[in-house]
């Protein structure tokens, strides 16, 4: 395996920074077994940093470790052991060290990126400098994603801050959701709750309350609308009523019922007690939506 280094530090506009997240750099990184790391010469100064001191940084970064393995440790963040799928959230003003193994080296991509979007998400808790490193296994999209970047950063054609950035937001997105994923994978919760969300689904119309959907599943109420709130981020009640708006707007656009078939095929008691529940949810009648569409 040859040391291999592809590495961008990009342009940024006014223009750009309105966009609420900008890319800084990106990189991909080949280091062989028993080579220095991080190599020299390589980075701008505010980048540069040696396994024995470490670094802070003014920006996100995602690293993503595709093969071999290695070490990574940061301010709340005692030293661990990583290896290949593992995805490392460096944070802003947050000391940090990492490097590959000297006896399996390892292949490596990073994006920096800063910007308001992201700041509201770790205000949020979705992102924690107490949670840095995301197991979220070897993913070839994920892969491609970084690939992308490299490729729009290589040319840096009108808009391309735009594009990477917006690759960031999906790449964040696909953190989050593997977070999920790895948290309920060794249960059954995720069958009970999927299978919960299908009997929702197939009543939709009818007046099947929670109680009986945890009822016909064979579960407590009260486990299960604490753990489908959880698991979905909306009480079964709040995803029910979720259903019911949805499947009213494709009724409204996609069939010829009449508005007052729709109220009694949804299971509304009356006309205006449908209108009510779509207007609350759409922020205009059923009868304009129509007009609209």
């Amino acid at each position: 395996m040859k040391r291999y280094t592809d590495l961008h530090y990009m342009p940024i506009t006014p223009r750009d920074e309105q966009w609420g997240i900008v890319c800084t750099t990106a990189g991909h990184q080949i280091v062989p077994p028993g080579s220095c790391y991080p190599p020299s010469g390589k980075h701008p100064s505010g980048y540069v940093f040696t396994k024995y001191s470490g670094r802070v940084l003014h920006e996100y970064q995602m690293v993503y470790i595709v093969e071999g393995e290695g070490w990574f440790e940061s301010k709340h963040c005692h030293r661990r052991e990583v290896k290949a799928g593992t995805m490392l959230l460096l944070f802003p003003d947050e000391w940090h060290n990492y490097a590959p193994n000297k006896e399996t080296g390892w292949k490596e991509y990073w994006i920096g990126f800063r910007g308001r979007y992201i700041d509201e998400r770790v205000e949020n808790g979705f992102f924690s400098p107490e949670r840095p490193i995301i197991e979220i296994g070897n993913d070839i999209q994920v892969e491609e994603f970084y690939l992308e970047v490299l490729r729009q950063a290589e040319y840096e054609k009108s808009g391309f801050q735009l594009l990477i950035s917006s690759i960031v937001l999906h790449l964040l997105g696909t953190i989050v959701f593997r977070q999920n994923e790895t948290r309920y994978e060794s249960t059954d919760i995720a069958d009970k709750i999927e299978a919960a969300k299908q009997l929702m689904r197939t009543h939709v119309g009818d007046e099947q309350t929670p109680e009986q959907v945890a009822r016909e599943l064979g579960i407590g109420y009260s486990w299960f609308r604490r753990v489908f709130k959880q698991y979905v981020g909306l009480s079964p009640q709040q995803y029910q009523l979720q259903l019911r708006y949805l499947r009213a707007r494709d009724l409204l656009t996609g069939s010829d019922m009449t508005i007052t078939e729709i109220a009694y095929d949804m299971g509304f008691s009356s006309v205006t007690q449908f209108s009510t529940f779509f207007s609350k949810h759409a922020g205009v009648s059923p009868r304009q939506f129509r007009q609209m569409e």
